[in-house]
């Protein structure tokens, strides 16, 4: 029979243990070890069996068991502490409140966030680095709200068939089964925004909120009774649908995102946020929605836009177009404009924020990404590669500008190291003298004993081992194997082997297989009898990606054959709870991306905070700290076009780094059993890399390079009734309509001789028409730097020229000195950009013009 309806029954807890339920629903628990200890003494056997998950703990709970503990002084002494450690947590000033000019809110918005698996919201990176943003971000005081969707099945769940094809499932989650709490009403009805959508029809979604540490995140749920059938499915998946339902998800996201917001504000009477940041493109139409809000306040659609650019950062996380959200022109125009959604937003403006109309581009493709470009005035990727890849993938939006002088920066990703780091490598580097911090963790690994870093190491590869061997013979069990052909699970993996760890989504330049590409020479490593390797191989295929499920297909298949079984396993439903005992677990972390394809890769990251040398190709953040001691740069075959052959020599590469480096290395014993050399890479990562990949050193660069910046813009151009905004939309109107009228007539030098010698001064004079324009609206620059045999400069600095003298008809003569400061060949030329307070850079307005 099945229920006609359904519901959650709420524990009543004693008044005792009622601080438990605080506890419970923040996510704290899930970064702080001493909340998740209370909870596990509770009751350990039901901890297990919830998997940790302490709202579900505390409904597993018997009446008779509860007021067994709450009659218990010691349970309710230790309950009452953590609470009020919480409140302090909570309440305390931390780095951020020290910080002067400060936004007093910021917004972050995402399509997923992994926080835990116990709210099962993410599909991989971007998601697990938006879940780490927060916590950070609670951790230093950063007074960030999150938004993004509340997904009825969340990804998905991985199993594999019998000749190993990746299958998906969909559980349906109830937002009462889960640290959640929906926004209602003074009068107790659920908050509802809405989203106009074609035809008359609206999208209402409910708003859950999450509470991460001090950070409130706001879920919009569709699955509500006042939509009809397909509106209340927009939410049923993460990614799990293209074309309109995605667009719809986006709208939500952004559009009914900042209605959450408002919502949120006048509920709760936190600050509306001074900055708001778009973790990729999906969250872009929240750029609109501010827009039209502006324009309802009486403001045009440049000065809007003006004012919206200033107060929004724009974070890009693909290297690789194919990454970005592109939908019809025809789609957004129907969504967008035939809703009536934007209200007064015309809607030729839009369509023009995301076309692509620049060479390559597609005219009749709206680009998510170029939208979130154009509408934020800071905008970056997340290392100091991507950051190259992506000035080079978005340039022909500033079209004569070199590549460096595109207005994206880099910030390099980091991770939550109280979520990821074992509590054992914690306390090694405690007892070593180190503290709570990170920083004076890292600066105690020196002092660690090797014998006590390896016993460590082992301990945390056997429980890698033990959850290893659950996991397959549970998944073989699914596949349709019995119990009584399951014997050989037993000797899966050895805790006393170099275990090599690979984790991540299944695109294909990923590579997951690269190491495969000679089958027999792998399984020469995985068996050699005196210097064995083993593999944990983990990752989740797109749905819809049939060339990726093949590649785990394959994975799969080798991992089944019976020589190698026992040494290589592949492991379904990679999630936030098995990556907290693989990285610890493995000795190697593997990735071997195609180059520059990567954009971070924070995996590496996590496993090298619990003393895990990487194996990696040069890219992401691996490109930028790897400094030959941390662990090893797989070479690359660069200018290969041909990709197999590319495999081929790189496949290699990898095999003989495996063969004649890493395994001689793990294996080399001193008369104590320890591998030194080993040990000594080990202490170095901890004490070198620990401080470089904290999520708290990327949130404090977000604040002080990004955010403080953008709340600053943003107030002035606010300021006096938006004024300011007034003041730069109608600059930008001007200079655009005078900007074919100036050029650079003539440029004359001197005082050099013969041969130029360094600290010689170059003068330099520039005649330049200006046409409509003043000099008060120029920066006339003299750009210098190394020039090649093709007369282009390279590693080029500007210098202002001051005005010398003004002519008849617009015409001026400015003028500088330049300093020779090194030596080879030099180079220089003359440019004319706008200039304007508001401008966050010279490529704000995307005009130049040249000599």
């Amino acid at each position: 029979m099945r229920a006609i309806r359904r519901f959650t029954v709420r524990t009543v807890l004693p008044t005792p243990l009622a601080a438990l339920g605080e506890l419970a629903s923040n996510l704290r628990w899930s970064w702080h070890p001493p909340t998740r200890d209370l909870f596990a003494g509770l009751d350990p056997a039901r901890w297990d069996a919830v998997r940790h998950d302490p709202i579900a703990l505390l409904g597993a709970l018997p009446p008779e068991r509860l007021e067994e503990l709450a009659a218990d002084a010691g349970t309710v002494s230790a309950v009452e502490a953590a609470a009020a450690d919480l409140h302090r947590y909570l309440s305390e000033p931390r780095w951020y409140q020290g910080l002067d000019d400060a936004p007093a809110s910021i917004a972050y918005f995402s399509p997923e966030f992994g926080i835990t698996t116990v709210l099962p919201q993410y599909s991989g990176g971007l998601g697990i680095l938006a879940g780490d943003h927060l916590k950070a971000a609670s951790d230093l005081g950063v007074p960030i709200v999150g938004v993004g969707l509340l997904y009825k099945a969340g990804y998905f769940e991985q199993s594999f068939s019998r000749d190993g094809w990746q299958t998906e499932t969909y559980p349906v989650q109830d937002p009462d089964d889960l640290p959640l709490a929906l926004l209602r009403e003074a009068d107790g009805a659920p908050a509802l925004i809405s989203v106009q959508l074609p035809g008359g029809r609206t999208l209402d979604a409910h708003v859950w909120r999450a509470d991460v540490g001090r950070v409130p995140l706001l879920l919009l749920d569709s699955d509500v009774p006042s939509n009809d059938e397909a509106a209340a499915g927009v939410t049923d998946r993460l990614y799990g649908g293209g074309g309109e339902h995605r667009l719809q998800q986006e709208m939500l996201l952004g559009i009914g995102g900042v209605r959450a917001l408002r919502l949120w504000s006048r509920l709760s009477g936190a600050p509306d946020p001074a900055v708001h940041h778009m973790n990729e493109g999906h969250a872009g139409f929240l750029g609109l929605e501010r827009i039209r809000e502006l324009i309802d306040a009486g403001l045009s659609f440049d000065e809007a836009a003006e004012g919206v650019r200033a107060s929004t950062v724009f974070t890009t996380h693909t290297p690789v177009p194919a990454g970005i959200d592109r939908f019809g022109r025809d789609q957004v125009q129907r969504f967008l404009g035939e809703s009536g959604v934007l209200g007064a937003v015309p809607m030729e403006r839009v369509l023009a924020l995301g076309a692509e109309d620049y060479p390559g581009g597609e005219a009749t493709v709206f680009n998510m990404a170029v939208m979130g470009l154009r509408l934020a005035q800071r905008a970056n990727g997340v290392s100091q590669l991507h950051g190259h890849v992506s000035r080079g993938m978005f340039s022909g939006l500033w079209p004569g500008f070199d590549e460096e002088e595109t207005p994206i920066t880099s910030i390099t990703n980091g991770v939550h190291a109280p979520t990821w780091v074992d509590r054992r490598v914690g306390d090694l580097l405690r007892e070593a003298g180190g503290g709570d911090d990170v920083s004076d963790q890292a600066a105690a690994a020196p002092r660690v004993a090797p014998s006590a870093l390896w016993a460590a190491r082992r301990q945390m590869r056997e429980q890698l081992v033990l959850d290893a061997r659950r996991r397959v013979r549970a998944s073989w069990l699914r596949r349709g194997a019995t119990s009584a052909e399951l014997g050989w699970v037993d000797d899966v993996l050895d805790p006393d082997v170099l275990t090599i760890g690979f984790a991540r989504r299944v695109p294909t330049y990923k590579r997951l297989t690269l190491m495969l590409r000679d089958p027999q020479r792998l399984k020469a490593l995985l068996t050699h009898p005196t210097r064995p390797v083993q593999l944990v191989i983990a990752g989740k295929s797109h749905p819809a990606d049939d060339s990726g499920k093949r590649l785990l297909q394959k994975m799969v298949q080798f991992a089944d054959e019976h020589d190698v079984r026992h040494r290589i396993v592949v492991l379904p439903n990679y999630d936030i709870g098995m990556a907290q005992i693989l990285y610890p677990g493995c000795d190697v972390w593997l990735n071997n991306p195609l180059r520059p394809l990567e954009a971070s890769g924070t995996s590496g990251m996590k496993a090298a905070l619990n003393g895990c040398l990487n194996l990696s190709i040069l890219d992401g953040w691996w490109d930028e700290w790897f400094d030959g001691e941390n662990g090893w740069a797989i070479p690359t075959a660069d200018g290969v076009d041909d990709p197999d052959r590319r495999d081929e020599l790189e496949a290699a590469a990898l095999y003989d780094l495996v063969e004649t480096q890493v395994a001689p290395r793990f294996y080399d014993r001193d008369e104590d059993g320890l591998p030194g050399r080993w040990l000594e890479m080990v202490g170095h990562t901890l004490h070198t890399l620990a401080p470089k990949v904290q999520a708290t050193r990327m949130v404090s660069q977000y604040v002080q390079e990004l955010y403080q910046p953008a709340a600053r813009s943003g107030e002035q151009l606010a300021a006096s009734s938006w004024s300011g905004a007034r003041d730069l939309a109608q600059w930008k109107q001007r200079v655009r309509a005078a900007w074919p009228g100036v050029r650079v007539d003539h440029v004359d030098s001197s005082g050099l001789g013969d041969v130029a010698e360094v600290g010689e001064v170059l003068c330099v004079s520039a005649y330049v028409s200006l046409g409509d324009l003043s000099p008060q609206d120029v920066d006339v620059q003299v750009v210098h730097g190394r020039v090649t045999e093709a007369d282009e400069l390279v590693d080029t600095a500007q210098q202002s020229l001051d005005v010398a003298e003004a002519y008849e008809d617009g015409r001026y003569q400015f003028a500088g000195e330049v300093v020779l400061r090194r030596t080879g060949p030099f180079g220089y030329t003359v440019r004319v950009l706008p200039r304007h307070d508001g401008a966050a850079g010279p490529a704000h307005t995307a005009l130049v013009t040249n000599a």
